[in-house]
């Protein structure tokens, strides 16, 4: 008995192959795979033209391999389980990619979160810089405006001091205590 051919496939699309003779074997697979699919059985053995198509499905994958004889079921049954524990070996690798491809997929989420809250950040400093803008510029009318009203007193004081100087030399002068 050998084993002519094997594959891993992924539903229908097969991820590796291996054909030790010549032929064409893609149609026959093709309709394994389809049948496997639709059984969703763990194990089965198909009879297609002059091959035998054992299978093991687990998980979504399927291992596939094909005999020229139909009588040995014990070889390629354990070929299968060899190539299931072989792929195990690289889910411990696919399973560090999925842990790491995890990690990135948080650290960018925290990446996201701290912009957001540096936006919100900047949002507020610069509604408070507009508030202080705005609040300069009132501040400045506001000195404009106190500083026209102390020069309206200040001419008042001023008019009204000398006036009252005048009105004092006036009167000193009226009553002759300085002399002209």
């Amino acid at each position: 008995m050998t084993i002519t051919y094997s594959c891993i496939a992924n539903g229908r699309a097969v991820l590796a192959e291996l054909a030790l003779t010549g032929g064409s074997y893609q149609e026959a697979v093709a309709t394994v795979l389809k049948l496997v699919l639709l059984r969703a059985e763990p194990k089965t053995i198909m009879q297609m033209g002059s091959f035998v198509y054992h299978t093991l499905f687990i998980d979504g994958i399927t291992y596939l391999c094909a005999t020229d004889n139909a009588l040995d079921t014990i070889t390629p049954s354990a070929f299968l389980k060899n190539m299931k524990y072989n792929n195990n070996q690289d889910g411990s690798s696919i399973s560090t990619l999925r842990s790491q491809v995890t990690d990135v997929k948080n650290i960018m989420s925290q990446n996201i979160d701290e912009i957001l809250e540096s936006e919100n950040r900047l949002n507020i400093v610069t509604d408070r810089t507009n508030d202080l803008q705005t609040t300069a510029k009132e501040s400045q009318k506001t000195r404009k405006i106190l500083r026209r009203i102390w020069w309206k007193h200040f001419r008042k004081i001023v008019v009204i001091t000398v006036v009252i100087l005048l009105s004092i030399i006036i009167i000193l002068l009226s009553t002759n205590v300085i002399p002209t």
